[in-house]
């Protein structure tokens, strides 16, 4: 995706000066063509300013961005969006703030996940051959994430709890792998217990179980069975 405008200035480098700040980028990230050469004229009468026409490619990052501020335009949402690198999740985070914001997460994260995989989408596609790196986007709102993961966990502790007691498994309702993630890695914490995932593609379960026994011998029963 490339941006591409038209300046002048007194001189080629003022005028390569200005494109950088109407892009809000380096000047040496800034490719040009020079539309007209400087002239001073006489007595400064019949002066002509150097025009070029300033060309800029988009990272994938900052693709992802200009969508996500688009959609919340669209939306009319009264929300502040900005990016930063997330050493976390090893790859740049694109965080929206505000009372709108909450309206982009729906159940469970479902509507915050579908934005990021649209932002996603976006980074990442080459356009006629175009080389670009590889980025990893996660979108966030009103920080949900860290919210969900630690409702994740105390699930996880409590899944692992009921096992223990009842001796008999827990299945979890359907998630996503980075929160299937999560509930792996807090089981992993707690001995007696383990986990395994089930299903395919959307529809994989996590099951809690007692490490000293199959999956396959054990009654599985899902989580919000009464015991």
């Amino acid at each position: 995706m490339k941006k591409e405008i038209i300046v002048t200035g007194k001189t080629i480098d003022e005028a390569l000066a200005n494109a950088a700040e109407q892009l809000g980028v380096k000047a040496e990230d800034v490719k040009y063509e020079v539309i007209d050469e400087p002239k001073k004229g006489l007595f400064g009468i019949g002066a002509v300013p150097a025009k070029i026409q300033a060309t800029y490619t988009l990272k994938g990052e900052e693709i992802a961005l200009e969508f996500v501020k688009k959609l919340v335009s669209d939306m009319q949402l009264d929300v502040t969006v900005e990016m930063s690198y997330s050493a976390e999740r090893e790859g740049m985070l694109i965080d929206i703030q505000g009372e709108g914001a909450g309206v982009l997460i729906g159940h469970h994260g479902d509507t915050l996940d579908s934005i990021q995989y649209l932002a996603n989408l976006a980074a990442n596609k080459k356009i006629d051959g175009e080389k670009r790196a590889h980025v990893k986007i996660t979108v966030d709102a009103e920080n949900y994430r860290a919210k969900r993961e630690e409702t994740l966990r105390a699930l996880a502790r409590r899944m692992a709890d009921k096992v223990l007691k009842y001796k008999k498994s827990v299945m979890l309702e359907p998630m996503n792998p980075y929160e299937r993630r999560i509930i792996h890695s807090e089981i992993q914490g707690i001995e007696g217990v383990s986990t395994n995932s089930i299903g395919s593609e959307n529809n994989r379960k996590i099951v809690v179980y007692l490490e000293d026994q199959k999956v396959a011998a054990q009654k599985v029963y899902d989580e919000d069975d009464e015991y």
